[in-house]
This record gives structure tokens, C-alpha cells and sequence, in this order.
């Protein structure tokens, strides 16, 4: 069971049971911030002739968050509403948003929005974007993100992607969906094992595993004209792959040569080099967030643990000590935290480690936990748990404060990955 779970950084098969159709994610938040800041949103003028509740999008998004104590007004307001700051400030509102949704004549609609200070009785924010039917729900998280930041400080990630395989029956999918679950499609379909779905920098491709020619595969695909590439190819175990910073190269986990080792390869399949030669299971190579090194996971000391070498290979130096079995690396945007996957008393729970100190942190109560992945302004971890013996995904703050799950009705969801900013 031991060498199994260690080994399935380099070809895993998926551990779900059958389930049923296609669905939406759906999301259950528990927890709150150290501190939470008192918001009014009104509802936006005109918006009930939209297809798409706006303030309602941000609302949600905001809660999730957890920093945020939603204040109700039961009012309509537009972005040229006149306001009584008092009023406010004595309702508990620390700010105000309000805004419009105007339908124009080409079928878009003119979306609007301000944020106030009702502390300082200042405007604090504000913009106008222009989205179609089907993109309104973006409109709306990109209103939270602006939110999130001037309110905050941290740049928001409600506007983000996720990707994760989802097993149904017989099929596997490779499904895309907005950071909240929303506006799921569908990238791949495979009657075979799909895993390991990691994001490009820019959020245009997304590299993964398919056992659709009866053996681990690793491949590139445009999401936009659903193009893909084969990467890597060769005899044995092709898996794990991850992409530098700068999304010129992937590393990857190959075993062409016997033991399974690093690689990186270019973006296109090409250049392949090989940077750890060991006699152990050298596997999920991870940039980075400079580009300038690579973590993985090696067994080269007894029990799997992770490593950190340079990029171009050499020498590697051990950085989790505390445990006998730490897998799945994955480091912060910043730098600063690594994210993994230890397992103490039978338990597979994610950790997080500050790789200055070495002080970690538990952040989840589960008993099998996968595939941790940062959001992009690094405040959150997505990982993959099981709830109701099916796979779900999890998504906590990294100080551990705030939780919240995402399950369908029926069927297994793993493998999450947490896309970039997009510009």
C-alpha cells in the first residue's frame, strides 16, 4: 500500500467509483477569517432582465473568501445612486458596492460598479466592462477580485479556471470550470485513466496524463482549438509533468531508462534532458516559483520525501524532515511555502511548510488527501479528498481558517489543478 500510493505520482490509476452524469460543482463553505470586513451590496439596477444575477455571483464569491460579513440592504442602487454614508456606516457597513447591468443594442451588456468607503465616505474603486450573455459571470468575479484586493490587499483569484478529472461510468473527462465550479466544459474524453492535469503560466493549455494508448501518455493541449501535442512518449512510464515558470519546458517523471527519473523537455516535445540518475523513484518535479529550481519527491533516502535541486540538475538538497512519508510538492506563488501531502498515522493530510523556518502547518482534518494546487495569488490550496466515499475537492486558506468543498450529486471528481491569472 506504501510503495502504491508513493508511486502514484508516476502512473496512477484513478481510485474513483462509478457515478453518474455530468454536474456542477456545488459549494459548501465552513469557517471564517482572522477578521471579517462588514459589506453592503445592493443589487445592481436593471440586472433582474439579465440572464445572470450579477451581485448575486459576487456575493458568493465574496463569502467563500471568508473575509467578508455580508450585509443584505434590500435595495437597488446604480453606480449614480446618491448615498447617505452615515446611513450606511450605521447599518455595520464598512462599504457599499453598487452598480448597473444595462442590455446594449449589439445583445451585450454594459456592466458598472463602484465600491465606497462609508468609513472615510470615499469612493474606493470602480469600472465599467462590457461582457455577453455568457460571460456575465465573469464580469462578476472580476468585480469580486477588484473587491478582494482594494479591500483586502492580495490581488483576487474568483476570475481564475480550475481543471480536474472527473469518472462517470466507464468515462473519464478532463473538465475546465470557473474557481467556483461554474461553467463547467469539457477538454477530453476517455475511456481510459486521465491524471495529472497541470496549467500552463498562461492559462491557454493544460498538459496532463492519458492512458488512452493503454500506457501513461503525456500530452499538451490548447484549450482554445482543442490541439494537443504528444510531449513524452517512451518506453516505460511517461508521467507527472509540470511547467516552468516562463512555459518554455515541462519536467516530467520518465522511467525509459529503467528507474524513474526527472526529465525536462521544451514546450514542444523536443530537448529532452534527464537530472537525477539514482537508483530510487525520482518523481513530481515542480518549478520553482523563479524558475531557478526543481522539488520532487525520491524514496533515495529509505521512505519518500521531497527534495529541491537546480533546474539544469546536480546535487539535491532534502527539505521535509518532519514525518517519514512526504509526497506531491507544490510551491507557492511567492516562493515562500511549499504545500504536500504527509501521512502520519495512516493519514494522508496536507501540509503546508513556511521553506525558510521549516515550520509547518496541518490544514485539513481528512484521511486522503491528493493533488494539492495553489490559487494563483497563493491565499488558498485546492486539493482532492474523499467525502461520502467519493472523491471530492477541497479548497482551505492557507493560515487554515477557511474551508469549503466541492461535490457533485454522484461520481468521482480528483486531479485538481488551479489555473493563472488571465490577463
Amino acid at each position: 500500500m506504501i510503495k502504491n500510493y508513493f508511486l502514484r505520482g508516476c502512473v496512477v490509476m484513478f481510485l474513483g467509483v462509478a457515478g453518474a452524469a455530468q454536474a456542477q460543482l456545488r459549494v459548501e463553505t465552513y469557517g471564517v477569517g482572522a477578521t471579517q470586513i462588514p459589506i453592503a451590496i445592493a443589487g445592481f439596477a436593471d440586472e433582474t432582465a439579465a440572464p445572470q444575477q450579477v451581485t448575486a455571483v459576487i456575493k458568493a464569491d465574496l463569502a467563500r473568501s471568508g473575509y467578508f460579513k455580508i450585509i443584505d440592504t434590500g435595495n437597488v442602487m446604480s453606480e449614480t445612486t446618491p448615498v447617505n454614508y452615515g446611513e450606511w456606516k450605521g447599518r455595520g457597513a464598512d462599504a457599499l458596492v453598487i452598480g448597473s447591468v444595462q442590455r446594449l443594442a449589439d445583445g451585450r451588456y454594459d456592466v458598472r460598479y463602484r465600491l465606497l468607503d462609508t468609513i472615510k465616505a470615499a469612493n474606493l474603486s470602480g469600472f465599467s466592462q462590457t461582457a455577453g450573455p455568457d460571460r456575465l459571470r465573469v464580469a462578476a468575479h472580476k468585480i469580486a477580485d477588484d473587491i478582494y484586493e482594494k479591500l483586502i490587499g492580495v490581488r483576487g483569484s474568483f476570475a481564475t479556471r480550475i481543471a480536474y478529472v472527473t469518472k462517470s461510468g466507464p468515462e473519464y473527462r478532463l473538465e475546465v470550470a470557473d474557481s467556483d465550479g461554474e461553467g463547467t466544459q469539457v477538454a477530453l474524453r476517455s475511456n481510459e485513466p486521465i491524471i495529472s492535469p497541470a496549467w500552463s503560466p498562461d492559462g491557454t493549455r493544460v498538459a496532463y496524463v492519458s492512458f488512452e494508448q493503454k500506457k501513461p501518455v503525456v500530452y499538451v493541449q490548447d484549450l482554445t482549438n482543442r490541439q494537443r501535442t504528444v510531449i513524452a512518449n517512451y518506453r516505460g512510464s511517461n508521467s507527472a509533468p509540470s511547467w516552468s515558470p516562463d512555459g518554455t519546458k515541462l519536467a516530467l517523471a520518465l522511467s525509459r531508462n529503467g528507474y524513474t527519473q526527472v526529465y525536462t523537455v521544451n514546450a514542444d516535445g523536443t530537448n529532452l534532458r534527464q537530472l537525477t540518475n539514482t537508483n530510487g523513484i525520482e518523481t513530481e518535479p515542480q518549478f520553482s516559483a523563479d524558475g531557478q529550481s526543481i522539488y520532487f519527491t525520491s524514496d533515495r533516502g529509505g521512505g519518500p520525501q521531497i527534495y529541491r535541486m537546480s533546474a539544469s540538475g546536480g546535487d539535491a538538497q532534502r527539505v521535509t524532515f518532519n514525518g517519514s512519508y512526504n509526497i506531491s510538492p507544490r510551491v507557492s506563488p511567492d516562493g515562500k511555502s511549499l504545500a504536500y501531502i504527509s501521512r502520519r498515522e495512516g493519514r494522508f493530510q496536507l501540509y503546508l511548510l513556511d521553506i525558510a523556518s521549516g515550520q509547518e502547518l496541518r490544514l485539513s482534518d481528512t484521511s486522503r488527501d491528493e493533488s494539492p494546487s495553489f490559487s494563483p495569488n497563493g491565499k488558498y490550496i485546492m486539493y482532492a479528498t474523499e467525502s461520502g466515499r467519493r472523491g471530492s475537492l477541497a479548497v482551505v486558506s492557507v493560515d487554515g481558517r477557511v474551508k469549503h468543498q466541492l461535490t457533485t450529486q454522484a461520481g468521482d471528481i480528483r486531479e485538481p489543478t488551479w489555473g493563472p491569472f488571465m490577463k
